[in-house]
């Protein structure tokens, strides 16, 4: 499989080599737009025709054998490009050079024989990714040209090729199915019988879907540099590039998109590409329009035009979605046609290659008919929008006409063009798998199987959507504390509410947040809550560059951040579904302890992304710094510029790596019984003291520091203080569960405590040059208790709910008693998460309040040890005393039975 994506990468990157060298030789022979799109389409054309009859004779002899040949015969037909004088000349040694793109279907037929049905859909998305080679010609071929000519990189392509058909060949082997008839010395199968398949309609509409998503690849593959030098004045090695950005994403993802389409089945996969394409082209087909607007003082101007990089990300969009269609349609070909995958490969390959074919002579002609650029998106948008109507429809009449309503999703084809040779072998085998149904952690024999490998990759995506939103949301405790030096006039009062504003708003919505994965399922609302840490990332990028904007933008601002502090709740109430007990307290502060990571990064990244322009141009003009009469120059913007690209992948990630539950589905109107559970608020206040602090004292700590000791730049050891709380909570979770959370939650306020009173000793001695340290080192110790602490209480939570449902649901049964707790410890683990996030609110403001009306903080940190001695005697009186309700089960006596959901 890997010699041949190999091989055909090198086979795609010859074939798409008009894309570079056809905008020299078009210069150089003076030809017409349409002219150029005949050049550049011509390989396109032969590598088309040539795959219907190339994988039936891989299906007769033998992909081996037939790659080979058709690797050598590509590459002496690109040499012999070299001696081509003219047009006619050029167009026949184009023909030629076509016979790479056959190499497709020869290498579908290859490659799908030695994989069992149920993974040839991922063997062959990786063989298709080969279609990365258009990228390799567009990244190298510019640099080569311009260095040595147009001739030397056919040459040197050739070269590449001939290298490449020695290598596979001897170093792979023949199919086993060939292997298999030379044994029995049975002879090949007939033309007729291979092209058989070819009768029914269904192969050549559902080749049409091909036409778009791989023929217009090409197309755009081929057309894009000589789109980009026209419309955007860029040089050809500049356009290459651009054009990879294209070419990359709608090549390498199509080896996830066999993946997508087993787990969410591919008729969702091709609604997604057709409806992201039609929205893409649509915005692609607007030319750069003037208006005038007749107002009432008379006309007003204004145009509208995309810019380069809104184009980029555009066509990047549109590459990635259609990397996706085109393994969704060739998924369906082993599954309908396991004995004729060459023949109909072949055919299908063949309607998508003339797409590539037909489609650049299209853009070329419309260019010269209407002498708009943006006319080949038209096409494109009208190709689209038909093959989207004509399946949605298709879809709607066979599922009217289905005789069994009940349970279509799994007597019916995914796409409605395979119903005539729909038999029961087929039945399921493409169709979406949904949320999981059967999930149960508890049980041994279950976790130990696929149980233990889901949970963790949806825990181990779930960290990084985390991460980020602690991010974005304590972004502005660096920030605010840099506003003054670049020319924001703010009071102190005024940076404090800004600090502190993140806060109160994370908090609120953390009381949403926490009930939205079992309303809306786990995967959907942590990709949707991740593509919302966007706006205000992007918000504070814009706004710090000017400082004439308004303080109400920037409190607008510190309210969205509140994003990223609400996703906490609802991250924590999903992971919290996918582990049994006994690993529940690791997996939550796995997920929450490198999640508070975020909180760190933020404080150790921003201050060095802040002094280099990292985006170039895109990222916007620096400021000048003043501090102390130093000046310095800095770029605040990026601040939040810096997160976009990661919060965009992670979003990815969740929405195609992570899974839902089906037994986790719950109504507010079913969570909202914690309301009624007193150990609920018990835990609001205990859950309060620990992660409230770490928030409330990570938010405020850049910012305190400054205030009280200006001589000091605490910035750059902010970081450390939240690190070592969420390093702490990472590796406390095993402890807890090992020795029990309330156990520990009880030492963790006394050494809490313990910490604040350092904390007033050190500001009692400022002045003294030991101040400042002992003040750090005490905040450090206080995150590390908090950090053991978050982990504790969060372990704590499960333990109390399989006691009490057990004690308030005695009419339940076993499996429902276990299923009832998860669903209330969830929430409550959401919820109390909540109420303890208004501590990033409460804690810096409390500081500002103390400071402006007493002079110092002091006030406010002596009604903080106060709250510790509360959360002392009431850990130790609910919990941990001798009659406590976990007394017994941490101390190893009756604990909470593990119930089996069979029971």
């Amino acid at each position: 499989m890997w010699l041949s994506t190999i091989a055909f990468t090198v086979c795609f990157a010859v074939w798409t080599i008009f894309a570079i060298i056809g905008v020299q030789i078009k210069r150089e022979l003076g030809l017409s737009e349409t002219q150029f799109g005949l050049l550049v389409g011509t390989p396109i054309l032969t590598g088309s025709l040539i795959r219907l009859l190339l994988g039936i004779w891989s299906d007769q002899y033998g992909g081996r054998m037939v790659f080979t040949i058709t690797m050598l015969s590509a590459a002496v037909m690109t040499a012999l490009l070299t001696q081509a004088y003219d047009y006619p000349t050029f167009l026949l040694a184009a023909l030629g050079v076509g016979l790479a793109g056959g190499s497709f279907s020869v290498g579908v037929a290859y490659v799908a024989k030695w994989f069992p049905k149920e993974k040839q859909g991922t063997a062959l998305g990786i063989f298709g990714a080969g279609n990365v080679g258009a990228a390799v010609t567009k990244f190298a071929a510019p640099v080569i040209m311009v260095a040595y000519g147009w001739k030397t990189v056919a040459l040197i392509w050739a070269a590449a090729l001939l290298v490449m058909a020695v290598v596979f060949f001897v170093m792979t082997k023949d199919d086993p199915d060939l292997a298999r008839r030379r044994a029995i010395g049975a002879k090949p199968e007939p033309l007729s019988a291979m092209m058989e398949p070819l009768k029914n309609i269904q192969v050549w509409r559902f080749s049409l879907y091909y036409f778009f998503v791989f023929g217009a690849f090409v197309a755009l593959a081929l057309w894009l540099p000589r789109y980009l030098i026209g419309v955007y004045g860029l040089d050809i090695v500049t356009a290459g590039m651009v054009g990879a950005a294209y070419s990359i994403p709608a090549s390498i993802f199509r080896a996830y998109g066999g993946h997508l389409s087993d787990k969410f089945g591919a008729r969702r996969i091709m609604y997604w590409t057709f409806g992201v394409s039609v929205v893409c082209t649509f915005i692609l087909s607007y030319p750069p329009t003037q208006y005038v607007v007749q107002g009432i003082r008379g006309p007003m101007t204004f145009s509208m035009s995309m810019g380069l990089i809104g184009f980029m990300i555009t066509t990047f969009t549109l590459g990635f979605f259609m990397s996706l269609g085109k393994a969704a349609v060739y998924k369906h070909i082993p599954v309908y046609y396991p004995d004729r995958v060459g023949a109909v490969g072949g055919v299908v390959g063949l309607v998508g290659g003339l797409g590539g074919f037909v489609l650049p002579i299209a853009f070329g002609a419309l260019n010269d008919l209407t002498g708009v650029w943006q006319s080949c998106f038209w096409l494109l948008f009208l190709i689209v929008a038909v093959a989207l109507v004509w399946m949605h429809v298709s879809i709607l009449r066979m599922e009217r006409e289905a005789a069994e309503p009940a349970g279509l999703h799994q007597n019916l084809p995914e796409l409605p063009e395979m119903q005539p040779i729909h038999t029961p072998a087929q039945k399921g085998a493409l169709s979406a798998k949904g949320p999981i149904q059967d999930w149960r952690p508890e049980d041994k024999v279950f976790w130990e199987g696929p149980g233990r490998a889901i949970a963790r990759r949806n825990l181990w995506i779930s960290v990084p959507c985390l991460l980020l939103s602690f991010a974005v949301w304590m972004v502005w405790s660096v920030v605010v504390a840099k506003l003054p030096s670049v020319g924001f006039a703010f009071t102190t009062e005024q940076l404090f509410w800004l600090a502190s504003l993140p806060g109160l708003s994370g908090a609120t919505l953390r009381i949403a947040y926490s009930f939205m994965p079992a309303m809306f399922g786990g995967r959907l609302w942590t990709t949707l809550a991740t593509w919302s840490l966007l706006i205000p990332a992007l918000g504070m990028g814009f706004a710090v560059q000017d400082p004439a904007t308004p303080y109400w933008i920037f409190l607008l601002l510190a309210l969205l951040c509140g994003f990223g502090g609400g996703n906490f709740a609802s991250s924590m109430a999903n992971i919290s579904f996918f582990f049994p007990k006994s690993e529940k307290g690791n997996a939550l502060a796995i997920n929450a302890g490198l999640g508070n990571l975020g909180v760190s990064v933020v404080q150790f990244v921003v201050p060095l992304a802040i002094t280099a322009g990292v985006f170039g141009w895109l990222g916007g003009a620096p400021q000048t710094a003043t501090v102390g009469g130093v000046t310095s120059t800095l770029w605040l913007q990026n601040a939040g510029f810096v997160f976009v690209p990661f919060i965009i992948a992670s979003a990815f990630a969740a929405w195609f790596g992570m899974n839902d539950i089906a037994s986790m589905k719950a109504s507010f109107a079913d969570q909202a019984v914690i309301f009624r559970r007193t150990h609920n608020w018990i835990m609001c206040w205990l859950y309060t003291g620990t992660f409230g602090s770490f928030i409330g004292f990570s938010a405020a700590f850049p910012l305190l520091s400054r205030i009280l000791y200006p001589e000091v730049n605490a910035l750059k050891y902010a970081f450390l203080g939240p690190l070592v709380g969420a390093l702490s909570r990472a590796v406390a979770g095993k402890p807890c569960d090992r020795i029990g959370g309330g156990r520990i939650t009880f030492w963790v306020f006394i050494a809490m405590s313990l910490g604040v009173m350092g904390i007033l000793y050190a500001i009692g001695m400022k002045g003294d040059p030991t101040s400042f340290p002992v003040f750090f080192a005490s905040f450090l110790f206080l995150f590390a208790a908090t950090g053991v602490g978050n982990a504790s209480t969060f372990q704590m939570i499960p333990a109390i709910m399989r006691k009490e449902v057990a004690r308030l649901e005695p009419g339940l049964t076993g499996a429902e008693r276990v299923k009832q707790s998860d669903k209330e410890s969830a929430a409550i683990i959401g919820f109390t998460s909540a109420i303890a996030a208004y501590g990033a609110f409460f804690i810096p403001k409390s500081f500002g309040t103390s400071i402006a009306m007493t002079g110092g903080p002091e006030t406010a940190l002596y009604s903080f040890l106060g709250f510790y001695v509360s959360c002392v005697l009431a850990t130790w009186w609910f919990y941990t005393r001798r009659g406590g309700l976990l007394h017994d089960v941490e101390r190893g006596g009756h604990t909470a039975p593990a119930v089996s959901p069979a029971q």
